[in-house]
C-alpha cells in the first residue's frame, strides 16, 4: 500500500481500531513494515478521519486516541463535523537514557551527545515523544544538509537499540525553526510531528527558544508547545487527499 509505484503511496499505514480506554484505537505501520508506537502528524490525520467519518465524536471539543505509546488527547478545531486542525498532546518528553532507549553514560537531558557517524563527529540530543529521536542543531541551511547519506546512518547507530528517528535543525529565533527528519523505517519525510515536537524539546533544553515555537518543514508549518515541565502540544492542519479502495490479491 505504501509503495508509489505500486500502491497508493505513503509514509505509512495507519489503523483505526475499537479502544476498550478511549474513543479510538490506532496501530501505526511504517512503510518498511516495521510497526512504530505513535506519529504526531498521523494521529492528527487519523483524528480528522474518525470525526468526519463518525467513527468518534468528540467530547467537550476532544477526541482521545489509544497508541502504543500511551493515551493521546486531541483538541478538535472545526463546526464539530468538519476537522479544520487539530491540536494533540504529545504527552510529557522523556530523557532517560532507557526510555529513549539510547547507550550512553550521559546523566539526562542526553545534550550533545558526541555521536561518530560516516567520519564525522554529531552532537546530538536524544530523548522519547514515546518514539525514540536524536536531534542536530546546525548553522547553515537546514536543505544543504546530506541528510539522505547521514540518515540512514544514524538511524542504524549501534547507540540507537530501537534504530532512531534523525531531525537537523536550525534555530531563527526565540519562536521560529527549520527542520528535516529522516525517520526510522521510512527515510526523509515531508514532515514529522513526533520529530517537530523532539527538535522544539531539544532546542528549548539548550536555551535556545520560548515556550512556543513554529517549525517549517517542507511539507508545511507545525506549531509545538511545552512550557518545560509538563506535555507537548502540537498543532497543525489536516486535509483530506483522497479514498479509493484496496483490492486484495
Amino acid at each position: 500500500m505504501c509503495d508509489r509505484h505500486y500502491g497508493a503511496g505513503a509514509d505509512g499505514l495507519m489503523l483505526v481500531l475499537p479502544s476498550q480506554g478511549a474513543d479510538v484505537r490506532m496501530r501505526l505501520f511504517n512503510a518498511d513494515g516495521s510497526e512504530a508506537e505513535v506519529s504526531g502528524n498521523g494521529v492528527r490525520c487519523l483524528v480528522k478521519y474518525a470525526v468526519e467519518r463518525g467513527l468518534a465524536r468528540p467530547r467537550d471539543g476532544r477526541v482521545r486516541v489509544e497508541a502504543a505509546s500511551g493515551v493521546l488527547e486531541a483538541e478538535v478545531i472545526g463546526d464539530g463535523k468538519q476537522v479544520e486542525s487539530v491540536r494533540l498532546s504529545m504527552g510529557a518528553p522523556r530523557f532517560a537514557a532507557k526510555e529513549v532507549p539510547v547507550l550512553t553514560e550521559m546523566e539526562p537531558p542526553i545534550v550533545d551527545m558526541p555521536l561518530d557517524v560516516a567520519g564525522r563527529t554529531l552532537a546530538v540530543t536524544c530523548l522519547s515523544m514515546g518514539n525514540p529521536h536524536a536531534v542536530l542543531f546546525l548553522d547553515g541551511p537546514v536543505e544543504e544538509y546530506p541528510l539522505e547519506e547521514v540518515g540512514p546512518e544514524v538511524e542504524r547507530h549501534s547507540a540507537f537499540p530501537a534504530r532512531v528517528n534523525f531531525g537537523v535543525a536550525r534555530v531563527h529565533g526565540r519562536e521560529r525553526m527549520e527542520l528535516r527528519v529522516w525517520e526510522r523505517g521510512v527515510g526523509e519525510t515531508l514532515a514529522c510531528g513526533s520529530g517537530s515536537s523532539a527538535a522544539m524539546v531539544a532546542a528549548r533544553l539548550k536555551g535556545l527558544v520560548g515556550d512556543r515555537v513554529d517549525i517549517t518543514q517542507q511539507g508545511g508549518p507545525l506549531t509545538v508547545e511545552w512550557d518545560g515541565r509538563g506535555e507537548v502540544y502540537l498543532t497543525g492542519a489536516a486535509g483530506f487527499v483522497f479514498e479509493g479502495e484496496w483490492l486484495e490479491g
